[in-house]
């Protein structure tokens, strides 16, 4: 079980611990309270402070109800979702420098060709940069789109759940704009990453011609323009032409192949600086703050649905006992968990709100066998239930008067005791004789309900106690029982 407390969890469990945690919360809010005695009692022995044991108590019943295998299939549909975004992401780079370089004629008008190459990406960026005066989460339109996409891809009951899980917890803890933004800006990072490539090799393998093509401007405002653009590529070592060469880049003048390399050093030295620096920068600037997120995440315990469970999480006087809700559709199962780091202990005896006529124990008990007596008050129930949560018996023999009518608490006391045993069965002890099954035809329906197989359900108590003696855990003799 991986460690939800603060101090001793690495941040990515700690995410999936939160996010199961909201996810139960909000099918909890939907669909009503889960049934959850027995893994509250488990928390109330395992947990620290209030929030670990939210998520404690997430944790088990997120196993139970297979919420976490929810999770673990949405996280997969969205890795698939950003490859398939990656993917497009190159293709889209490597297509936007193609046009950029021409239709074929390898005559390349300079301006074209830079605003092919950064003209959509500084609109999404500037788009990114104005959505913080707004204080809103758009401008991250690919981290939209995989979002997006994500949520297409998941099937499924329940599949809605886990993405409004995981965007109102980012929400809440700040984090959301930082996430989408830092898939945003890595996927046109890519995607100049890609053009960059493309044109390093196109320019490597085939002429070019460079010029500028103007109505409007002189040469000497073109000049002015790719001096401007080419200062910062400059610093960082990539050539421009000089001023002669700029103005006879009007496409009549026939230029150097010199003149042709140094314009290609300016437009690959304007992708890097003005496309993917500033992509660099932002990306970085949205990890940071999403990681230092990351690092405080921890569910909002006021909000409705946590607050509601500190009295019985961490009750300031504790209310012994096992009550079943008084709910209507309320039923009790037995849940198989896991029994702890430690080897289930001994088989175990136990009698369940017998009367006082009852001998007990039975005769001839064997002395490996333990005898955990008559359970018929809270405080009786309490004590027994925390001690097979310390140490799980190995077989567990309860023997229940079939003469009584079966009520909830009793059914749900009896699912709580099996899921606390490696084998688990009940005896009906039908001694003496019932002149009528009915109420016996009650208990063994209402025990199946609850998730009791036949093979646990048996009316002879000698063979029973014969079973429970025995040192062969493969041993399923007895008598079933039959109504």
């Amino acid at each position: 079980m991986p460690d939800p407390h603060t101090g001793s969890t690495r941040s990515g469990s700690r995410f999936k611990a939160c996010w199961l945690a909201e996810t139960l919360r909000l099918r909890e809010a939907l669909w009503g309270p889960l049934e959850d005695a027995s893994e509250v009692r488990r928390v109330r022995l395992e947990g620290r402070n209030f929030s670990d044991k939210v998520l404690l108590r997430a944790h088990y019943l997120g196993k139970r109800e297979k919420l976490d295998l929810l999770i673990d299939k949405w996280m997969s549909g969205a890795r698939l979702a950003l490859a398939l975004l990656c993917l497009l992401a190159l293709a889209g780079g490597i297509g936007m420098a193609l046009s950029a370089l021409g239709d074929g004629s390898r005559q390349v008008n300079l301006l074209l060709a830079l605003v092919a190459l950064l003209g959509l990406n500084w609109v999404a960026l500037v788009f990114w940069l104005l959505s913080f005066l707004f204080k809103s989460n758009g401008g991250a339109w690919l981290g939209e789109s995989w979002l997006w996409l994500t949520r297409k891809l998941a099937r499924g009951p329940d599949a809605a759940l886990a993405p409004r899980a995981l965007i109102e917890m980012l929400s809440r803890n700040q984090a959301l704009r930082w996430l989408l933004g830092g898939i945003s800006h890595g996927l046109w990072l890519l995607a100049l990453s890609g053009m960059l490539l493309t044109l390093l090799a196109l320019l490597s393998a085939r002429r070019y011609q460079f010029n500028w093509e103007t109505t409007l401007l002189s040469p000497d405002a073109f000049v002015a323009i790719t001096t401007w653009l080419g200062t910062l590529p400059g610093l960082l070592g990539f050539s421009m032409p000089p001023e002669a060469i700029i103005r006879i880049s009007d496409g009549q003048h026939v230029l150097p192949d010199a003149a042709q390399g140094g314009w290609s050093s300016w437009l690959i030295g304007c992708l890097v600086v003005y496309g993917l620096l500033p992509r660099v920068l932002a990306l970085a600037y949205s990890l940071i703050p999403f990681r230092r997120a990351m690092g405080r995440l921890a569910p909002d315990v006021s909000l409705p649905g946590y607050a509601e469970l500190r009295d019985r999480l961490a009750p300031v006087s504790e209310n012994t006992g096992i009550d079943a809700p008084d709910t209507p559709g309320f039923q009790a199962q037995v849940h198989q968990r896991r029994l702890g780091q430690h080897q289930p202990g001994q088989a175990v005896l136990v009698g369940i709100e017998l009367t006082p006529e009852t001998p007990w124990p039975p005769a001839l008990l064997s002395v490996a066998v333990a005898d955990a007596g008559i359970i018929d008050s809270r405080s009786q129930r309490k004590a027994l239930l925390n001690s097979l949560q310390q140490q799980a018996a190995g077989k567990l023999l309860m023997v229940c008067d079939p003469r009584q009518t079966p009520d909830r608490g009793t059914i749900a006391l009896l699912a709580d005791l099996a899921s606390l045993a490696a084998q688990a069965r009940i005896v009906l002890d039908v001694q003496p004789a019932l002149s009528d099954d009915t109420r016996l035809t009650a208990w063994l329906a209402m025990l199946q309900a609850a998730g009791f197989d036949a093979g646990q359900l048996h009316t002879d108590l000698a063979a029973s106690l014969d079973w429970l003696a025995a040192t062969s855990s493969s041993d399923r003799t007895g008598n079933h029982a039959q109504p």
